[in-house]
This record gives structure tokens, C-alpha cells and sequence, in this order.
């Protein structure tokens, strides 16, 4: 298990509130758009700057952002964008 912060990652004195997070559950834009099938996952980049309530990542790497696949799946879901 990972810990990372916590969506909106609110402080509990002056640190974040940490979350436990699967390492199989991490999933870039890439894995996103297979598993959603859509053509680029650049369409995963525009989600995010189109819909408020998509999920945030839990991690931010120098070249890529990192979500938790539960998070994105339930967004996915709620949307009508996975069965």
C-alpha cells in the first residue's frame, strides 16, 4: 500500500490527511483511455478541465498525473461513461 493525500487534501495540523492507496489501482491517462476505450488519452486531459467532479489525481509526476482507478471507474460510472 501506498499513502498519498487525500482528494482536496485538507490539513489536519498543518499536514495532509493521508490516504491508503493500492499501487495495482494506479492508472495514468493512457490506462484511462484503454480501459474507458476511448481513441486518445488526451480526451482524459480534457475531462479534467471540462467536468468539475472529475476525480483528482493522487499523484503528480514530473511528466504525468496518477489516479486511483476506483476513483475514476466510480466517476465513470456516475457519468454514463462505463456500464
Amino acid at each position: 500500500m501506498l499513502w498519498t493525500p487525500a482528494s482536496g487534501c485538507s490539513t489536519l495540523l498543518n499536514r495532509p490527511v493521508l490516504r491508503k492507496v493500492d499501487p495495482e489501482d494506479l492508472v495514468g491517462a493512457h490506462e484511462i483511455a484503454q480501459r474507458l476505450v476511448v481513441a486518445r488519452p488526451q480526451v482524459v486531459h480534457e475531462w479534467r478541465r471540462r467536468h468539475a467532479d472529475f476525480p483528482e489525481p493522487v499523484a503528480s509526476l514530473k511528466t504525468a498525473l496518477i489516479w486511483s482507478w476506483a476513483e475514476i471507474e466510480a466517476w465513470a460510472k456516475k457519468t454514463g461513461r462505463l456500464a
